[in-house]
């Protein structure tokens, strides 16, 4: 079972987690969730238990356990949707509008959203030519 625990402090490290959930089953994999581009905690974590029973057991366990000094919110983890991954490969385009980027005045966004045809400031020259035409 894989399990979701997130309001991890930020000074935990894997093994910590490993530790944590260790008495419950056997733990397969425990991982804190690292910040690709400051190589810090991002303040959650996963871990696999050998089977649902002991998956069970550590989340009725460790679920608002106080750890660290943090209180621990601890679920089983949801398979990640198509939505739920950034575009982009880690998003790196998106909110650019909201910082006065290049990609129309839409707000950022999905890093797209209709900035290639101009989002909310009308359209490119060429197509109010065109629409002129038809005035």
């Amino acid at each position: 079972m894989n399990i979701y625990v997130a309001n991890v402090p930020y000074s935990v490290k894997d093994q910590d987690l490993q530790e944590l959930f260790a008495p419950f089953g056997e733990v397969t994999s425990a991982k804190i969730i690292m910040d690709k581009a400051t190589n810090r905690s991002r303040g959650f974590g996963f871990v696999e238990m050998g089977n649902d029973d002991a998956g069970r057991a550590a989340i009725e366990g460790t679920n608002g356990k106080n750890f660290h000094g943090r209180d621990l919110v601890v679920n089983e983890a949801r398979p990640r949707t198509e939505g739920d991954r950034p575009s982009f490969g880690g998003g790196g385009r998106s909110g650019g509008g909201d910082r006065g980027g290049y990609r129309g005045g839409n707000g950022g966004g999905s890093g797209g959203g209709g900035g290639d045809r101009g989002g909310d400031r009308g359209g490119y020259r060429s197509e109010r030519g065109s629409r002129r035409d038809e005035y």
